[in-house]
């Protein structure tokens, strides 16, 4: 393991959740790499939502919590340019191994993926307030 991957994996620290006997390749994935990542990204998810939302030029931040959770989701889910900016944060933060064993199944990981970061978004939701 070189440098880079060393150090990535000690900024990230733990796995986050029970990895079990009987879990299966790629919830370990997402317990080990994923969720830390995620996690540790934080903060630039919030930034980059927050930008997305000012750039999109909607009432967000006049709507009902309902509506707010709603645009996220379509946000995420729908919009190919911010999705991939959103995946790319999570991507850089891969060791080489892991990006090796994320290539071999990139459609469910990052179906996983996205879905975590839509619930952290969304329990996030009253941070989510307009910049001063």
């Amino acid at each position: 393991m070189n440098d880079r991957d060393n150090g990535l994996l000690a900024l990230r620290g733990e796995a986050i959740g029970e990895i079990l006997p009987q879990s299966g390749k790629e919830e370990i994935f997402q317990n080990q790499t994923i969720r830390p990542i995620l996690k540790l990204q934080n903060d630039i998810f919030i930034e980059s939502f927050l930008n997305y939302v000012n750039k999109s030029k909607s009432d967000f931040y006049s709507f009902s919590i309902e509506k707010k959770m709603q645009f996220i989701d379509n946000a995420v889910h729908k919009d190919i340019k911010f999705r991939n900016a959103l995946k790319g944060m999570v991507m850089a933060m891969f060791t080489i191994e892991e990006f090796r064993e994320y290539i071999l199944n990139s459609s469910n990981l990052n179906k996983r993926m996205m879905n975590l970061l839509i619930e952290r978004l969304k329990d996030q939701v009253q941070l989510l307030a307009q910049p001063e």
